[in-house]
């Protein structure tokens, strides 16, 4: 999809090849960027999953207390 899609086009649970596409970083880069707590993360067995609201709350500064809170 790349940075030029916009956060509408994507489905409401994320999966880690979505925020590699959308950033445009690796794999691994993408990997740690899911499991650095900066945004909520589901964890089903060894699948992660992200909500949309999440990481594009995270993606545009909104900070995860204010969420929270």
């Amino acid at each position: 999809m790349g940075e030029s899609a916009k956060h509408e086009d994507f489905p409401e649970i994320l999966e880690v090849h979505h925020i590699q596409d959308y950033l445009g970083i690796s794999k691994n880069q993408a990997y740690n960027l899911v499991n650095s707590g900066n945004f909520h993360v589901i964890r089903v067995g060894r699948l992660l999953r992200i909500p949309k609201k999440s990481f594009f709350d995270w993606v545009y500064g909104k900070q995860i207390d204010e969420q929270q809170g």
